[in-house]
């Protein structure tokens, strides 16, 4: 009889201080986070040094809520699991620094994680994988196809070229003056207009599964400056609808290509933007008429950033061997596939 691997996952790559407890990789017992949105808010956006100031004034509360409501100790520990990157390094520093003490103090291993790897792994709280697999990584900072021929092994197929799918989303939000973040509050909308605005799509060379949404957000900007110009109203939601659908259109029609592409058994949402409504749906009705790809959605708990996820992708170093030593440090431009 195997014994179970415990391990704690600490995430403070941006703006929610999260510790959690996971066993065996997949079973949470615990997942605390303390989001910092309302502190963020009234800036239209993350503020580093903020952040940073809140994860300092969190992580020991956060850390030993998480001890708590697994009803573990520090003893029971086979390993601490953090995020190093990417992100913002005086967030990510904290996580760090906190991670390496427990470790130092109660002679734990060290793993240090990838965050998108934390996001892909993240499906695996959901339902065990199966290999060889793609995952479309949506989020603020990311977009990209990630393929894994197994556990560990991250080869990104396709990235975007320059705004992130979160990006461009919370831009256009502020464009109509949504409130912080945008996401929510664009699919929200999408949902109650129709597409009838014709927006670009990038789809870049035939062969390409790179993203790129700066046009369109451009677009977006263009359209409501011209119509305000000309005196024209342009209904929020008829916008909103219309940008979604030239979001989600190139993200799942590039995912379907790179699925049978690249032949592979499962397909995995992942990233804040995987709470999107619009991009859920419009993936589930694509994959509904292909056979032998299973479609796997994480719940909207752990779409956004939360340690579990870390803690999950930990467990696979640590079962790798993989151990980090007291000299990590942030890493704000950590490639996952190094």
């Amino acid at each position: 009889m195997t014994k179970d691997i415990l391990v704690l996952g600490i995430e403070t790559s941006c703006d929610e201080t999260a510790v959690a407890i996971v066993k065996n990789g997949w079973e949470i017992l615990s997942n605390v986070v303390a989001s910092q949105i309302e502190s963020h808010k009234r800036f239209g956006g993350v503020v580093p040094e903020i952040a940073s100031r809140h994860h300092v004034e969190q992580i020991t509360i956060v850390l030993e809520e998480a001890l708590k409501e697994a009803n573990v100790t520090f003893a029971d520990l086979d390993a601490i699991a953090v995020t190093e990157g990417p992100g913002l390094v005086g967030a990510l520093l904290i996580g760090v620094h906190a991670a390496k003490a427990v470790a130092f103090a109660h002679n734990i291993p060290l793993v240090g994680v990838h965050h998108i790897a934390g996001h892909i792994y993240a499906n695996r709280l959901v339902t065990e994988l199966a290999f060889p697999l793609l995952s479309l990584v949506v989020s603020g900072g990311h977009t990209e196809l990630v393929y894994m021929k197994e556990h560990g092994s991250f080869e990104v197929i396709g990235e975007t070229r320059d705004d992130a799918a979160g990006e461009a989303y919370d831009k256009v939000a502020r464009t109509l003056s949504l409130p912080y973040p945008g996401g929510p509050h664009i699919d929200r909308l999408a949902h109650e207009g129709k597409p009838i605005l014709d927006l670009p799509r990038a789809w870049l060379e035939p062969d390409s599964y790179d993203f790129s949404f700066s046009g369109l957000k451009s677009a977006v900007i263009n359209t409501v400056h011209n119509a305000a110009q000309r005196g024209e109203t342009i209904a929020p939601e008829d916008l909103a609808a219309s940008f979604q659908e030239s979001v989600v259109d190139v993200l799942v029609m590039k995912t379907v290509r790179a699925a049978e592409e690249y032949k592979v058994k499962q397909v995995l949402l992942a990233g804040g933007v995987a709470a999107n409504k619009g991009l859920r749906t419009r993936l589930e009705e694509a994959f509904a008429q292909i056979q032998g790809i299973e479609l796997i959605i994480p719940p909207l708990s752990l779409c956004t950033d939360n340690a579990a996820m870390i803690a999950a992708a930990g467990t696979i170093a640590y079962e790798k061997g993989k151990r980090a030593t007291l000299s990590l440090n942030a890493n704000p431009g950590l490639d996952i596939d190094q």
